[in-house]
């Protein structure tokens, strides 16, 4: 039995988030169904490094799946491709050890919002990014940022009904970009809970709009109080942008 890791990318416009479901149109589905034609296999389960929400995109999602089949590793991407729509691209196919699980294995995950903070927004684009008209103070929200570093409970940062017992997660690393008139807020850590950088990131834009003072970052977080935190953000500016092994 061979063991193939996927590396995906895809626009979440038009699909109801990853994970597969009955009678909606998913990417996990929509790929397993792909690769069974391929390998003429019916028994496919692909297993993501994490489901993401309808309407979120991926740069470097990755994922994983068992096969019988003596397809060269390198084929299966032009021959998914041309399988699925247009919005899902597989970028690159390699075997890998039998044991290897892209959710399990998964040392660390980058996230990246996307603002786009002109007067008007984009008519192009408007399915890629959040519009924000009002001009943000991107030093505030650079500074408010840093506190999210480190092991924190981030019990006031994931949404109501959020599965997850524990609430405590480890952000390593923290930036915000600004390229013209797009502003990119980028978090890598462990793991985040359900919306929990999309909570976040309306944190740092209520932040830039002067609603919250970035000193007061450590003492939302510590009060684990919902309310204090920011707005979630909708879906159409997020992405996972790389998962590293």
């Amino acid at each position: 039995m061979r063991n193939i890791k996927l590396t995906i990318e895809y626009d979440g416009k038009d699909f109801n988030g990853w994970q597969k479901q009955p009678n909606k149109l998913n990417i996990q589905g929509e790929l397993e169904r792909a690769i069974g034609e391929i390998t003429k296999e019916d028994n496919i389960e692909l297993n993501a490094s994490g489901r993401t929400d309808a309407g979120v995109h991926a740069l470097g999602q990755v994922a994983n799946f068992k096969t019988n089949s003596s397809i060269p590793v390198e084929k299966f991407p032009i021959a998914i491709n041309t399988k699925v729509k247009k919005s899902i691209v597989v970028k690159s196919a390699e075997e890998v050890d039998e044991r290897f699980h892209s959710r399990y294995n998964c040392k660390q995950k980058t996230y990246r919002y996307v603002i786009n903070n002109s007067e008007y927004g984009s008519a192009i684009y408007r399915n890629q990014e959040y519009h924000v008209p009002i001009r943000l103070d991107i030093e505030a929200m650079k500074k408010a940022i840093k506190y999210f570093e480190g092991e924190h409970d981030f019990k006031g940062f994931k949404a109501s009904g959020t599965s997850s017992k524990n609430s405590v997660r480890k952000i390593f690393k923290t930036n915000i970009e600004v390229h013209g008139e797009r502003v990119y807020i980028e978090l890598t850590g462990s793991g985040f809970l359900y919306n929990m950088v999309r909570i976040i990131s309306g944190t740092l834009v209520d932040v830039g709009l002067g609603k919250i003072n970035s000193e007061d970052i450590p003492k939302i977080i510590l009060s684990g109080d919902r309310q204090q935190a920011g707005k979630t953000l909708p879906p159409q500016g997020l992405y996972l942008l790389k998962v590293e092994y």
